[in-house]
């Protein structure tokens, strides 16, 4: 085959070659592995123990370094700067669990405790609502449907996390994992802010020289979109539980403190996370009274407002620059397929991925322009 035409050489020529038999060894690869996968067991169960707290760390350096760079700039040296931070941290962080712990733990507490009876009583609330409404001859089907098609869930469920909580096994690897997450988290944190910057440029100066500055580049994009990501919507998720407490307490909603940090938990989780949060204050503002109802709406309207106008557009800017209907897309396959952490990590795992693609494709339309692009007119830049 004649590997000298313009189209062969835009493909890559002998190196399109070279490159399926590289991925053809790369599969045969993948199927010996599958094989003989057994043998990597300790190998995954390595991966596994010190990914969480990685990814603990790689959070907490997005949302600490910039300000360690800021004192570092103010003539603090890096090392005491951490120092500074960690202390500041640290003290902040025990002030406020000694502060709220006690009204947390009641509140949670009572909750869990009172839970089913709101449930009962939220049912019981619709069931005659709906009874004297144009849905009363609707009602019966829908409750017969829910009764056959829904009545064993509860039971599953129970049976399901009662099994694994009555494992010793499993629940002594919990605990195991909780403890390595709690003692390396920090250490990883303080190597990651102290010499950061080593690690990356160790790592690009394992490649070949020809591909540094393309690492380079695209470790510079990663960093901006992770980076804006983790901090924005950290700040986001604080601003919108601090709204909410604050409504909360005004309109005397119960259980403020504990409903206001779901809230703001779940709301690390775009588009998802808010629909989630707001069904336990929706079934305690009901079983109240329904005119609670109506001024956790208000609340409600009135923090998604402030946070989709005001708080977002300021904190998070145009950084991700990703249509919702892609989030929710994501979001989606995420769960499906790695469950709840999948979830958590859908976002900043497509924001490396974007980046990496978008790299490619730019350099994509260089090549197209360098070979087609006199007759035929280039890609834009």
């Amino acid at each position: 085959m004649k590997l000298s035409t313009r189209f062969m050489k835009f493909i890559g020529g002998r190196d399109l070659f070279y490159g399926l038999m590289f991925l053809i060894l790369i599969g045969i690869t993948i199927w010996i592995y599958s094989k003989i996968s057994f043998i990597f067991d300790p190998l995954i169960v390595v991966i596994s123990t010190i990914f969480p707290p990685l990814i603990l760390a790689f959070i907490a350096f997005y949302l600490l370094n910039p300000i360690v760079s800021l004192l570092e700039k103010l003539h603090v040296k890096r090392l005491w700067g951490i120092i500074i931070i960690t202390i500041g941290i640290g003290g902040l962080l025990t002030g406020i669990i000694l502060l709220t712990a006690p009204t947390i733990e009641s509140q949670v507490k009572d909750l869990v405790q009172n839970f089913p009876d709101y449930i009962s009583q939220m049912r019981d609330k619709v069931k005659s609502w709906i009874q004297n409404s144009f849905l009363a001859p609707y009602y019966d089907q829908g409750y017969q449907w829910a009764t056959t098609n829904l009545s064993d869930m509860w039971s599953r469920v129970s049976e399901y996390f009662g099994g694994a909580m009555k494992s010793l096994s499993n629940f002594i690897g919990m605990l195991t994992s909780t403890i390595i997450v709690i003692i390396t988290f920090p250490f990883i944190l303080f190597f990651l802010l102290k010499d950061g910057k080593r690690f990356k440029n160790y790592s690009v100066k394992l490649l070949p020289p020809k591909y540094r500055d393309d690492a380079n580049q695209i470790l510079k994009n990663m960093d901006t979109q992770v980076g804006s990501y983790i901090q924005g919507q950290i700040i986001v998720a604080l601003c919108i539980g601090a709204l909410l407490y604050i409504g909360y307490l005004i309109i005397g909603l119960d259980y403020a403190i504990t409903l206001a940090i779901i809230a703001g938990v779940l709301s690390v989780v775009p588009y998802l996370g808010p629909i989630i949060a707001i069904t336990p204050a929706i079934i305690i503002a009901l079983v109240q009274s329904p005119f609670m109802l109506v001024k956790l709406a208000i609340v409600w309207a009135i923090v998604q407002f402030l946070e989709g106008n005001f708080i977002s557009p300021n904190i998070m800017g145009k950084t991700m620059q990703v249509h919702p209907l892609t989030i929710i897309l994501v979001l989606l396959v995420a769960g499906n397929l790695f469950g709840i952490v999948g979830i958590i990590l859908a976002i900043p795992g497509y924001a490396i991925l974007k980046v990496i693609t978008v790299y490619v494709f730019n350099k994509f339309k260089m090549r197209y322009n360098r070979f087609y692009g006199e007759k035929y007119g280039g890609y834009e830049k």
